[in-house]
Formats: C-alpha cells, structure tokens, sequence
C-alpha cells in the first residue's frame, strides 16, 4: 500500500479525490489483485492496480447525471430530462449565482420582496396581463397548490373524461386527495355539457377544474366544454375556474408545426380565474410550474403555508427569467427545445446528409446507411396527435447485428446514444441532435465497427 500510495498516478488521485477515498479504492483495488494471484499465479502489477483504483473512484464520483444523445425523434422526452436548456440561460446562471442575488429583497425600498416580483413584471409585460405570477417547482405542484388555497374540505367540478393520468402513475384524483379537495365527477367520459357543472354545483362546491388531456385524445361521439364557456358559467356562479393547461406553449403554434395546440395568450382570453402550466415542456425552459393567477386571488395563493414546501429556488428564477427574456426580444429560437420544433425540411435534410457523411468518414464500409423518413413527436405530453415529420439515417452494421450495435450506443460507453430499432434498422433522428452530437454518435458509432470487425477477424483466424 506505501508503495502504490507514493506513487505519481495515486499523488493524482488524491488531487482529485481527496486522500480517503483514494486510499480505499487502492486497498480494493489490490484486494481484488491478490485474490487473481492466488487463483492463477499472475503478478501483481502496480499500474494495473492503480488503474483499476481509478475506474473505482470514477464510479463513485461520478454526477447524478450523464449527457445523452437524443435521437429519439422526441423533442420533451420526459426521461431525458425534457427541454434542452439555452447556453445564453446557463451563461446568466454562472455569471449570477457564483456570488449573492436579490432573491427576497426589494433593494429600493430597502425591505423583505417576494421571490416572484421581477418575473411577475416580465410576464406581465410578455402575456399583455395584470395577472400575478407564482412559480412552484412543477406542474403538479402547481395544481396542488390551486385545489388546496379555493378548494380544500370543499367539492372541485371536473369532467369524467379529464380524470387523467401522467407519467409515473400520478393521478388527478389522487392529487386532489392530497390537496384536501373532494372530487365531484361530472358528464361521461366522452361527453360533457356546461348543464352537467351548472347541475352539480352547490354550497359545497369550491372549484371548477378543467384539465388538459395532455398525453391522449377520445375521438368520435365525444362533446366538452370549452375553456371560455366554462369561465362564464364561474362568473355566472361566483366560482373560480382554474385549467390545469400543461404544456405552456408561448411561440407562435404554426412556426413549430404545432398549430392546433393553444398559447398562453389565446389560454389566457378564455379567462379563466387561474392557469397553469409546465415550463419544462413547450415553454422550452427548466422545470417549474407557472401560475398565472387573477389579482383578486394572489394574496390567498402567497399566504398558502403550502408554497413554502413548493417555492423554488434561485437557479429555477435565473433560468426561467432567460427564457422569459428570450420571448419578449423575439429571440425564441435560442431556446433548444423550440429551435428542433421549428426546424424546417430543407434543415433537417442537410443534418441528415451532415450525420451520414460522419458516419462514413469515421467507419467507411462498415455501416450501411440510407437517408429515411420518419416521425417524431413533441414529446412530454404535448400535441400527441401531431407527428414531427423529419428524415432519420438508418444504420445496419455490415457485421454484427442491429440489436447489438444499438445496446453498444445506449449503454456501451460515453456518451449513450437512443435511437429507434425499426425494422432491422436503427433509426437516428436528426432534429432532435444538438451542436456536437453527430460528431460524437460517428465516433461511438466507430467503436462498434471496430470492435464487430475485431470479433470477425478472430473468428476466421
């Protein structure tokens, strides 16, 4: 152990890893060196040691996180982490957060501010509204917090056919069990009439809710209620609406291919008394949920004890204050989720032609490859019904087989690659690769080529 701990490689280790954790990683190392040595005679070689010493140490430190490249097709892909975040955002990020930040201070009046106060004003400014901003950390949250500040020990209206259920099993019924609100279903899964909320309300009614469907559509004999009609029919009541909206688009629907999707603005002529939405998900920015919420309601929002266990912190501000800054100077297409929405055919077949001249250079003949169309999606639980037209290039390894070269990109090395098995074929979306990514997918690409052609070579020997 002296031996190895005096060498140059472990004095760079322990620069690295501190001396603890350098010093149990040798011992291991050399544990497993010893137990070679007694089953096969091999000597125990120091650089061996330390190397295996420093895959150890690289295992336990290594991030939370790993980068990957999205070839997918599936713009939001909620277990990638969603909306790709702009270099312009973390560049403000780094630039504010080393040092300390007016989060809950009004410097001009020289008293405590409330965290949302500046967002407030440039959302004001972007959406054209008097409405006060609330950010908690998720779109759930977000509704969480709407059910338990109007509606908690009180009934909450909702259509049967929005009872959805999003990703990881969470459930709105469950939600509003949690928030202290009593679900009153109202209508039929696939029809429901403004009569059936205005039948159902009573004294104990505290909330109309109308949920977005998010990740699915019921087609056919189906009828519901428009946001619009149902905000009335509060008014008419003396209820407050609230529409769990989800995706948060603000760019113009058409410039994304998205153009039966609604935007906050067109959400927010529909009036409803609250609003809310995903800022991970068409927004383009880190997660967050936005509460856009009526005057009149701000101060039973901001006093709920609730927000406290719900707030976010100053990365989320700095982040979502980019985003919002991007939108009001017309520069949405440096946010990296909206740019990939918005790539045009013409782009899309030129990143097409640029990935498969990668491919070729750095493993010629050992791929076959063609230019293919194909179907993405937005991703996220947005616009389900609207595929993203956009080419792909379809490899097949000349030697080996499909299934094995798209296991080597996903989990074989750095860094992992997702693509689509389709018919014999793995399919590589380009519009959802970023700046970087084609060179990086020719290189892993490569590593399987030689090492398919390595296997062939033994084999005839």
């Amino acid at each position: 152990m002296d031996v190895l701990l005096a060498r140059p490689e472990a004095a760079a280790q322990r620069r690295r890893y501190g001396a603890a954790a350098v010093k149990r990683a040798v011992r291991s190392a050399l544990d497993e060196a010893r137990t070679r040595w007694r089953e096969s005679g091999g000597a125990i070689d120091a650089k061996a040691v330390l190397g295996r010493a420093d895959a150890l140490l690289s295992g336990l430190f290594s991030p939370p996180l790993r980068r990957v490249i999205n070839a997918t097709g599936v713009v939001l892909h909620t277990n990638l982490g969603r909306a790709p975040l702009s270099a312009e955002g973390l560049d403000l990020a780094r630039d504010l957060l080393e040092g300390y930040v007016d989060l809950e201070v009004d410097l001009d009046a020289k008293s405590r501010g409330h965290r949302d106060a500046r967002l407030e004003r440039a959302a004001r400014d972007l959406f054209d509204t008097d409405r006060a901003v609330i950010v908690v950390n998720n779109n759930a949250a977000a509704v969480l917090l709407t059910l338990n500040t109007l509606s908690a020990e009180k009934e909450t209206l909702v259509s049967r056919g929005e009872l959805v259920e999003i990703g990881g099993g969470f459930r709105v019924p469950e939600v509003m069990a949690a928030s202290g609100a009593r679900l009153r279903e109202v209508g039929t899964t696939n029809r429901t009439r403004l009569s059936d909320y205005r039948k159902a309300a009573g004294p104990s009614t505290g909330l109309l809710l109308k949920v977005h469907p998010s990740n699915y559509r019921i087609m056919g004999f189906t009828q519901e209620v428009d946001l619009a009609s149902l905000s009335a029919l509060g008014r008419e009541l003396r209820l407050p609406v609230a529409y769990d909206w989800g995706s948060g688009l603000v760019a113009p629907p058409q410039d994304v291919g998205l153009p039966d999707e609604s935007t906050v603005k067109s959400t927010l002529d529909a009036d409803p008394d609250v609003v809310c939405f995903s800022t991970d998900k068409l927004f383009g920015a880190c997660q967050g949920g936005l509460l856009l919420v009526k005057p009149a309601l701000a101060e039973a929002f901001r006093t709920n004890p609730l927000l406290r266990a719900l707030r976010v912190d100053k990365v989320t501000y700095t982040l979502l204050g980019a985003a919002l800054e991007a939108y009001r100077r017309g520069r949405w297409q440096t946010l990296p989720a909206l740019a990939m929405l918005a790539a045009t055919p013409r782009q899309l077949a030129a990143r097409a032609t640029r990935l498969k001249s990668a491919i070729e250079r750095s493993a010629p003949g050992r791929f076959r490859l063609d230019t293919v169309r194909a179907e993405g999606r937005a991703g996220g639980g947005s616009a389900p019904l609207d595929p993203l037209p956009s080419p792909a290039v379809a490899v097949v390894p000349v030697r080996g087989r499909v299934e094995d070269l798209e296991s080597h990109v996903r989990s074989g090395g750095d860094p992992p690659v997702l693509g689509v098995l389709s018919e014999g074929r793995l399919l590589l979306h380009v519009r959802t690769l970023l700046p970087g990514d084609a060179r990086d997918l020719a290189v892993r690409l490569a590593a399987f080529g030689e090492s398919a052609s390595g296997e062939r070579d033994e084999e005839m020997r």
